[in-house]
C-alpha cells in the first residue's frame, strides 16, 4: 500500500507540474472556476430575497448544505472524475493499453488526467460552507464536529463511487456519459437544496433507492436539529455506512466490466 501510495503522489506531482509550466493559465482557470462556482449559489440566494424560508429551512441552513455537497462533489471530481474519459479511450481502442501494464485502470485513468485546476470548484465550496457555519446558530459539539467531517467523507465516497459505477458501464454500451453526468453532476444539483423541496416520490427514491441524501441531508438533520418527514433517525448516522456499501458495488461493477471488457475489435 505504501508503495502504491508513493506512485499515486509520482505520477500526479507530475501532472502538477506539467500544469505549472503554464501558470497564468493556472491561475486563470482556477480563478474562473472559483467564480463561476458562485453562479449557482446566485441562485439560492435569489430565492432567499423573495422567500425567508425554503421549506422551514434558512438561507444559512441551506448555505450549510451547498456547501457540504460541493465540498464532496468536487473532492471527488478532483480525484476520480477523470474515469469520464474512459469512453474516449474504449472507443479509440487506448484502453487496452492500460490493463497491459501493471498497475490497475482505474487508478492509471486516475493520475493520467488527474487535473489540479479543478480545485476552484472546491475552493469555492469550503468558502461557502465556513460561511454558513459561521451564520448558524449550532453549539458546535465535539459530537457535530465529528459528523461533519464524516459528512464530507462520506459524500465524497458515494460521489466517487457513483462516477466509477456509471463510468464502467461504458464498457458495454460505449457512451453512457451523459447517463453517469445525470447522477454525478444531477445529484450535485439536486443535494444543494433540502430534499424536503421535492415531491414525496423524489424524497423516498433519494432516501431508499440512490444515496444522495446521505451526502448531506440526513446528517445535517443531526447537525441542525432539524426534524424530517421521513422521520427514520438512524438514517442521520449511517452515511458511512452507505458510503462503503455504495464503494463496494461500483468496485463490484468496475470489476466485472473489466472482466468482460473485449476490445473494440479494431
Amino acid at each position: 500500500m505504501a508503495e502504491l501510495a508513493a506512485i499515486y503522489v509520482r505520477l500526479v506531482g507530475a501532472r502538477i507540474r506539467g500544469d505549472l509550466q503554464y501558470r497564468t493559465s493556472f491561475v486563470l482557470f482556477i480563478t474562473s472556476q472559483f467564480l463561476v462556482a458562485f453562479l449557482d449559489f446566485l441562485a439560492i440566494a435569489i430565492i432567499f430575497s423573495h422567500v425567508p424560508r425554503l421549506a422551514g429551512w434558512s438561507l444559512a441552513e441551506v448555505m450549510f448544505l451547498y456547501g457540504a455537497t460541493n465540498v464532496s462533489f468536487n473532492l471527488a471530481d478532483v480525484f476520480i472524475s477523470p474515469v469520464e474519459t474512459l469512453p474516449g479511450r474504449v472507443r479509440m481502442g487506448t484502453f487496452d493499453a492500460l490493463l497491459t501494464r501493471p498497475l490497475g485502470p482505474l487508478f492509471q485513468l486516475a493520475t493520467e488526467e488527474f487535473a489540479l485546476r479543478r480545485v476552484g470548484k472546491l475552493i469555492q465550496g469550503v468558502v461557502i460552507l465556513v460561511l454558513a457555519i459561521t451564520r448558524l446558530h449550532v453549539e458546535w459539539t465535539a459530537a457535530r464536529v465529528g459528523l461533519t467531517a464524516v459528512m464530507l467523507i462520506a459524500g465524497a465516497v458515494i460521489f466517487s463511487a457513483i462516477w466509477i459505477a456509471t463510468a464502467a458501464l461504458n464498457i458495454f454500451t460505449v457512451e453512457t456519459t451523459q447517463f453517469g453526468n445525470a447522477f454525478t453532476y444531477g445529484g450535485n444539483f439536486l443535494s444543494q437544496y433540502p430534499i424536503d423541496v421535492y415531491g414525496v416520490w423524489l424524497r423516498r427514491v433519494f432516501a431508499y433507492l440512490l444515496p444522495i441524501a446521505f451526502v448531506n441531508y440526513f446528517p445535517a438533520l443531526y447537525i441542525l436539529g432539524r426534524e424530517s418527514s421521513l422521520g427514520v433517525l438512524a438514517l442521520r448516522f449511517a452515511s458511512p455506512f452507505v458510503a462503503l456499501a455504495t464503494a463496494l458495488v461500483a468496485a463490484a461493477i468496475w470489476r466485472f466490466a473489466i472482466r468482460h471488457y473485449r476490445s473494440t475489435g479494431s
